[in-house]
């Protein structure tokens, strides 16, 4: 049994702040990868160019160094633009800079998984006078998101172990709160293994949430 020093409840704490952290990069990383895969899709040179140029950007230059941007950097700038002291607060400028690395990647994923719906099916819906949007929420999106699954889950797991970046911007999430506890408890290997384990127990936690997903997205279609 690991000796917290009395700090197992700091540790809870920032562990369920790196659960909010990552569920809400989540949504704003699956609008925006959505977002970007249609603007990839776009037969518009002017919209699927840049799109295309912005995302190669962000998954080519280290999480760190986005998340650094996007928290001391986009302060600095709007504070001089607007000119007024503004200050974004480090849960908001880690949600930012992990979802447009989330939302990058998962553009990718979203693109090939909207290239392998096979186009007799779209075809076909027009063929009835389905409207657009009915044909893609019913028939393209449904089938897209089977494809894509697979890959987001990979990239989901990637994103939770990034949460621990935001620690270095003063998000008290759990790496901080073990950090400090380490500091004043000169004990960091209990508190770093602590950390370890219950990152392993949030991965494994989302193991059998996916797999569920896929077996729902997979209902009706035959195996190979």
């Amino acid at each position: 049994m690991l000796n917290l020093h009395g700090y197992g409840a700091q540790l809870a704490q920032g562990a369920a702040t790196t659960l909010m952290v990552a569920f809400t990069t989540l949504a704003v990383g699956l609008v925006l990868g959505l977002l970007g895969a249609a603007a990839k899709l776009s037969p518009r040179f002017w919209l699927r160019e840049p799109v295309s140029l912005i995302t190669n950007l962000l998954r080519g230059v280290p999480e760190f160094v986005i998340l650094l941007i996007c928290y001391f950097g986009l302060t600095n700038f709007l504070s001089d633009e607007l000119d007024s002291d503004i200050e974004i607060s480090p849960f908001v400028g880690g949600v930012i800079a992990l979802s447009l690395v989330f939302g990058a990647y998962a553009s990718e994923a979203f693109r090939g998984a909207f290239l392998a719906v096979p186009k007799g099916q779209i075809e076909a819906a027009r063929a009835f006078g389905m409207p657009r949007v009915r044909i893609f929420f019913r028939i393209h999106l449904p089938q897209a998101w089977r494809f894509a699954l697979p890959s987001l889950n990979n990239q989901w797991q990637t994103l939770l172990k990034d949460t621990c970046l935001v620690s270095v911007i003063g998000l008290e999430e759990i790496m901080r709160k073990a950090n400090i506890a380490a500091q004043v408890t000169k004990a960091p290997f209990n508190f770093y293994l602590a950390v370890a384990l219950i990152y392993l127990v949030f991965l494994g936690g989302s193991v059998p949430v996916f797999r569920a997903l896929e077996r729902r997205a997979n209902r009706g279609v035959r195996p190979a």
